[in-house]
């Protein structure tokens, strides 16, 4: 019945399935690519929200602590593939390196399929709200 609560309530994003080999494979590659500066576990660095000695944020974590989950996946893959350097950064590295010439799209999407699997439902759903609007710049985005 049009006008009745259940009518006007908002419709929950489905989550999409995870393919267990691309999740691997994803973890894998992090194991190999990430881990080093993002943590074993995707735990991040110690104390990631901190500014080190020159005035850059460590690496975030990729777990539900971080803030990965709040990005789709166009802006965490050109991130991944054209580094990043953070708006607050007061040197002129970049803060993440890129990975556009190690990984390839399949390889990328596995491990954003992987960071996937790290985070609650909550932040699953609220990330493939974000997948489904169109898309924005990565903030620090090496362009």
């Amino acid at each position: 019945m049009l006008g009745s609560p259940a009518a006007l309530a908002p419709t929950e994003v489905p989550l999409p399935k995870l393919d267990p080999a691309q999740v691997s494979l994803g973890r894998d590659l992090y194991l190999r690519d990430c881990a080093n500066c993002h943590g074993q576990n995707a735990e991040g660095a110690p104390n990631w929200q901190q500014p080190d000695d020159r005035g850059n944020l460590p690496a975030p974590p990729h777990d539900d602590s971080g803030h990965t989950w709040r990005h789709p996946d166009a802006q965490l893959a050109d991130v991944i593939r054209s580094g990043l350097r953070d708006p607050f950064n007061k040197t002129p590295e970049l803060t993440m390196p890129p990975f556009d010439d190690r990984l390839t799209d399949e390889e990328l999407a596995a491990i954003l399929a992987y960071f996937k699997t790290l985070w609650s439902p909550e932040h699953r759903r609220f990330q493939e709200e974000q997948n489904q609007r169109p898309p924005v710049p990565a903030p620090g985005a090496n362009r």
